[in-house]
């Protein structure tokens, strides 16, 4: 006996249309949400999990646009980071960079900045008002003093040298004046264990392709913003 299809009532349709119009949608967002996901790993050391030069410089220029004269350019140097390498080997060196990325990356908070700008170099861009830019700063360097435990359980002693920008204080926004006074403050109170805060004196500092003449390997770098 041959069976009859009987017709969809008017519910059953609208369910048909929206099961079927679900599946390209769903398709699509599947899509979007891996092509979301490589764009962000793209923007990432994977190291660090710091953003990539690139990514970190539109990120700061749109802090600098939005919060002006209450901006912090920092930018963080290890100390002794060959010495790291030379005693620790690679894997320890490797091990350092990304608790320093860690590290930074929960000081700085979700609305900054913060980038591997290469090596052993990071850099940060962030709000931050004037009356809390003394403790702060002072907190980062006390985060990255931390000894960093290996993971044969062996310990690295580690340190940072800080220097930092302001806006208001050295009356500009443009990111690139900003880091070549940040990194002179950063060279000039290296070592020391405190954090530097750039005067209007260090926007006089000499540069090559924006960053501090003389440091090492400034010839290989590109601009800084």
């Amino acid at each position: 006996m041959a069976s009859t299809l009987r017709p969809l009532s008017p519910l059953g349709q609208r369910a048909l249309l929206l099961t079927t119009a679900a599946v390209p949608l769903t398709g699509w967002t599947v899509h979007a949400v891996v092509l979301h996901r490589r764009l962000v790993s793209c923007q990432r050391d994977p190291l660090t999990g710091l953003l990539r030069r690139d990514a970190y410089t539109a990120r700061a220029h749109r802090i600098l646009r939005r919060h002006g004269d209450d901006t912090a350019v920092v930018l963080i140097d290890a100390d002794h980071f060959k010495a790291v390498n030379d005693r620790f080997g690679h894997n320890g060196g490797d091990t350092v960079l990304a608790a320093f990325g860690a590290r930074i990356t929960a000081w700085a908070g979700p609305h900054a900045s913060a980038g591997r700008l290469g090596g052993d170099e990071f850099a940060v861009v962030l709000p931050l008002a004037a009356a809390r830019r003394h403790q702060r700063l002072e907190q980062l360097v006390r985060m990255l003093c931390m000894p960093v435990r290996l993971d044969d359980g062996r310990t690295v002693d580690v340190s940072a040298s800080v220097g930092a920008a302001t806006a208001d204080t050295m009356g500009t926004r443009d990111l690139s004046a900003l880091q070549r006074a940040a990194d002179a403050a950063m060279y000039e109170g290296k070592h020391g264990g405190r954090a530097r805060f750039a005067t209007p004196a260090h926007a006089a500092t000499p540069s090559v392709n924006g960053r501090r003449a003389g440091r090492p390997g400034t010839h290989q770098w590109g601009r800084a913003a």
